[in-house]
């Protein structure tokens, strides 16, 4: 069986790769959907961040990377994939996944499944980090080398 993990991944952080390797031991395999959500204003563009994610991913068995334009249901419909995989840190990301677990299901029948994040990355997001790195602090801890590496040019373009 076929999944799909999608997102925006801006940037991709150690709780998404937790959420991908642990979505790859339960399904034959993973896509990760790097998409574009027009409500987020985004610190990298498109092909920066599926590039990120295919660096972050590297080597996995059975996980690759697309890109995701247009509905999520007519994505997965062309990947062939029956199931979304989506990670929960806080009640709120619940009530937002089952909203869309809902539109989803009844657009298509396509059916989701909500892994809770690791309790080592239970409260980390994508926009704590960009938020941490625009105030000049350090995410190391919390994204692969390459993505610090990377905020950290796009912080200090001329160093």
């Amino acid at each position: 069986m076929r999944a799909v993990c999608p997102g925006s991944f801006d940037p991709i952080t150690h709780g998404h790769l937790d959420v991908i390797r642990r979505a790859g031991a339960l399904f034959d395999e993973v896509v990760v959907a790097v998409g574009r959500n027009s409500a987020k204003n985004y610190l990298f563009d498109t092909d920066e961040r599926v590039e990120l994610v295919r660096a972050a991913v590297g080597e996995q068995p059975r996980v690759r990377v697309e890109l995701l334009s247009g509905l999520l249901v007519d994505f997965c419909r062309e990947q062939g994939a029956d199931v979304v995989v989506k990670g929960l840190r806080f009640a709120s990301d619940f009530d937002f996944e089952l909203q869309m677990a809902h539109i989803n299901h009844s657009l298509t029948g396509l059916e989701t499944v909500l892994l809770p994040a690791s309790a080592q990355w239970g409260t980390l997001s994508s926009t704590m980090v960009r938020e941490v790195a625009s105030l000049g602090g350090d995410v190391r801890a919390f994204v692969p080398p390459l993505v610090a590496e990377r905020i950290e040019q796009k912080r200090n373009p001329h160093a």
